[in-house]
């Protein structure tokens, strides 16, 4: 089986893609695993440490050729305030918690939580559901930052 070893991160690699994956966003958590593209190309991830894919990337294959990441839409909370400092006190209450979350300009995404839902709710956050690829900020201690793996 064809081997993927090395990492070529989004925009960096030239060209069109041999081939797509598509993973959510525990799936781009990843060292060794048989994975098979959208388009049939069936290859071995064989990285020497797990690394976070993210949307874009490109997994150089054996042979030179690249296979793209995609990141799936999965259900998130797209957690929205009044203006930017109440999106910060949310973004605390939020990292206090120790939650995952993808935080944007004028939103933050996290996965969905219900009892989490109704606390931003109760601090006049606003809640809605959507579906949509989730690329959370790696945190200070988790050993899995992108631009690591690319220095």
């Amino acid at each position: 089986m064809i081997r993927a070893q090395q990492l070529q991160p989004a925009g960096s690699w030239p060209g069109e893609a041999a081939d797509i994956v598509v993973l959510d966003y525990d799936a781009r958590h990843r060292r060794r695993i048989a994975m098979t593209g959208e388009g049939g190309l069936a290859f071995l991830l064989d990285l020497p440490k797990a690394v976070a894919l993210r949307g874009g990337d490109g997994l150089l294959l054996g042979d030179g050729r690249i296979v793209e990441v995609r990141a799936a839409r999965e259900p998130l909370l797209a957690i929205t305030a009044g203006d930017p400092h109440h999106l910060l006190r949310l973004a605390w209450h939020l990292g206090n918690r120790h939650l995952s979350a993808q935080i944007e300009p004028e939103r933050i995404l996290i996965r969905p939580d219900h009892v989490i839902a109704e606390m931003l709710r109760g601090l006049g956050g606003g809640v809605a559901e959507v579906s949509e690829p989730f690329d959370p900020e790696g945190g200070a201690y988790s050993g899995h930052d992108h631009d690591d793996e690319h220095d």
